[in-house]
């Protein structure tokens, strides 16, 4: 099923990416709309239904991930994954001592099938916060020590691509989420020296 959801939901996105130092000082580095794809409203519509999960947590967006491979053509409703997501829990948390991020796998929908070993960043609840009646925002933190050094085919990789993701809407077991919004953006070298914060606002109508 193929629902634009910003023409017929009304529904639209914003992201602000910002580089966040030691000191505390923020740096923006990117802002600006984003594409809410047709997983989202694939989702909505098992739930407007009843025909999918029985449990509202499971239509919640709780996860994200970031990739190294964006562009511009994905900037499209009918995006259903990153063109080159991070594929290992340790390209998101390193060795894992001081990393704030908790990455997991699990399965994937893609173009009408479940796929295994997605890797995924969680989204705490506390980082879920309702703007106003119509405006949820996540914010989404990767610190000094998450996703650095990141190599492809030997050289250097940059973060370029993001996308959030609805938890798991048909109450598949073990559970599969679908890419709900998209957004490719100017590439970023990560590194200790800095965090990035990622706000992200979906509004409704």
């Amino acid at each position: 099923m193929i629902v634009n959801t910003q023409d017929n939901l009304g529904m639209k996105g914003h992201l602000s990416i910002s580089k966040i130092f030691k000191d505390g000082t923020e740096e923006l580095v990117f802002d600006d709309k984003n594409v809410i794809v047709s997983g989202f409203g694939w989702s909505l519509a098992y739930l407007f239904s009843k025909t999918g999960s029985d449990r509202i947590t499971d239509f919640q967006i709780d996860r994200f991930q970031v990739g190294v491979s964006g562009h511009q053509g994905n900037q499209v409703s009918s995006t259903y994954e990153l063109s080159g997501p991070l594929s290992s829990v340790a390209e998101y948390v390193g060795d894992g001592v001081d990393s704030n991020v908790y990455s997991f796998e699990a399965y994937q929908w893609k173009n009408g099938q479940a796929y295994p070993d997605s890797i995924y960043g969680k989204i705490p609840s506390s980082k879920i916060t309702k703007i106003d009646d119509r405006s949820v925002r996540y914010t989404i933190l990767l610190d000094e020590d998450s996703c650095n050094g990141l190599t492809r085919d030997g050289s250097d990789a940059y973060l370029n691509e993001i996308g959030l993701f609805v938890k798991n809407p048909q109450a598949d077991n073990p559970e599969c989420s679908v890419l709900a919004a998209y957004r490719y953006f100017s590439e970023i070298k990560k590194t200790e020296d800095f965090g990035l914060i990622f706000r992200w606002t979906i509004s409704f109508g």
